[in-house]
């Protein structure tokens, strides 16, 4: 009855509703932590510019996250079942379609990379080198080494962080100081660049 924007509502209308009224309303319904998930729709959804894939998979995301949450109240009269239905199908296409562009492009770094392979002086055989194979298992541990050191150095400093916060939260002792733990920040976000950039690759 009382109500910032009277109906009918555009989407926009209904998302500037959602954020007037969470506190007051929608937050005695769902958790009021899904207020993120509202702004993140309002963010996107009522800007004036095209999205790239990942952000409508986050907002595919979002969507089902609210709807999920609504629907521990009601199914109102089977219409939620059909959005959440219709928001998980389009999010499945989605992910389909990276999957297969994806493979496309590895199907295609495959093709570059055999092309430029030289070709062994064996007898009509076309197999690969055994250097090759030491090489190419080198390198795989290599990356994981490096994705190993990323996950360590990151719990390391959560535990320094939650120690920080409440010490009676981790038990585990951590004593690098905070300009050791910056410095690690710093090396940690280049080797994660490099990492990124390898994939991109």
């Amino acid at each position: 009855q009382i109500l910032f924007l009277k109906p009918p509502w555009t989407l926009v209308n209904l998302l500037k509703c959602y954020k007037k009224h969470w506190m007051s309303v929608f937050g005695y319904v769902v958790p009021r932590s899904l207020l993120s998930a509202v702004e993140c729709l309002y963010k996107h959804l009522c800007a004036d510019k095209p999205f790239d894939s990942s952000t409508v998979h986050v907002l595919l995301q979002e969507s089902k996250k609210l709807l999920h949450a609504f629907s521990s109240r009601s199914d109102y009269n089977g219409v939620l079942p059909q959005a959440y239905a219709a928001v998980t199908k389009l999010w499945e296409r989605l992910r389909e379609q990276n999957l297969s562009e994806d493979i496309m492009v590895l199907s295609e770094n495959a093709e570059k990379m055999e092309a430029t392979t030289p070709n062994l002086p064996n007898s009509g055989e076309k197999e690969l080198h055994p250097s090759f194979h030491v090489a190419q298992e080198s390198r795989h541990q290599q990356i994981w080494s490096v994705l190993e050191g990323v996950w360590n150095t990151m719990n390391l400093y959560s535990i320094e962080i939650f120690q920080k916060l409440d010490p009676s939260a981790v038990t585990m002792a951590a004593k690098s100081s905070f300009e050791e733990a910056f410095l690690g920040l710093q090396k940690l976000l280049a080797a994660v660049k490099d990492i990124q950039e390898g994939i991109s690759r």
